[in-house]
């Protein structure tokens, strides 16, 4: 049998805080889909005739908006990313339809064919973001990597990206002039986060300082 072609999808990170974003559905799909879109700070409007409890809760508490009511073409107008969450193939359809008219990104839930992107597994630590896809081919092995990620990777690191932003201002305002590559030498990651999670962030941030000058020029 012949292989699925998928496309090779381009990785990118979305700022939607303050966007417009529009689920289209009310189950507990739709519900994942809206809280993950909450966390990044999207405004969410659900457009779905029934809503389970949870969607409901948050349209009270006031996070999201819902139209209790069937998709109709003009819903997502003015909206940066729409997404498809009914288990009506046809409604999806018209979904991606007037998403692709206005030139709006559109996911349609298990069906990445009729998708302009898919969602990764991804693991948060602070402003450190490390997402896992396997283009749509197996989102339960993204999901065992993401989790085997999720051992190594702990809060500390979170931390330390805080202090490499601190360091990488400081090696501005002194004038060290250092490259890409030397600032990969540098990273000594086990060091460095070893010290954060004791809380030694002042002495990983001199020792990393000082290495960073003596590869100056």
């Amino acid at each position: 049998m012949k292989k699925r072609e998928l496309p090779a999808y381009y990785p990118v990170f979305l700022n939607i805080s303050g966007r417009e974003c529009v689920v289209v559905g009310g189950g507990q799909v739709a519900f994942r889909k809206v809280k993950v879109l909450l966390e990044h700070g999207a405004v969410v409007e659900v457009v779905s005739p029934n809503v389970c409890p949870e969607l409901n809760q948050l349209a009270e508490s006031g996070q999201i908006r819902v139209l209790q009511r069937s998709y109709r073409v003009g819903d997502l107008q003015d909206v940066v990313i729409a997404i498809a969450a009914t288990d009506d193939s046809n409604t999806n359809l018209e979904v991606v339809k007037e998403a692709r008219r206005k030139a709006i990104l559109v996911n349609v839930v298990d069906d990445a064919e009729n998708s302009d992107f898919i969602a990764p597994s991804y693991m948060r630590r602070g402003d450190v973001t490390i997402a896992v896809s396997t283009g749509g081919r197996s989102p339960a092995l993204a999901r065992k990597i993401r989790t085997r990620l999720e051992k190594d990777f702990g809060d500390e690191y979170a931390s330390l990206a805080v202090l490499l932003d601190e360091v990488r201002a400081e090696v501005k305002r002194q004038g060290i002039k250092v490259n890409s590559d030397a600032w990969q030498e540098t990273l000594d990651l086990g060091l460095l986060s070893d010290l954060v999670a004791k809380g030694n962030s002042e002495e990983a941030k001199v020792i990393l300082l000082s290495n960073l000058k003596t590869r100056q020029g």
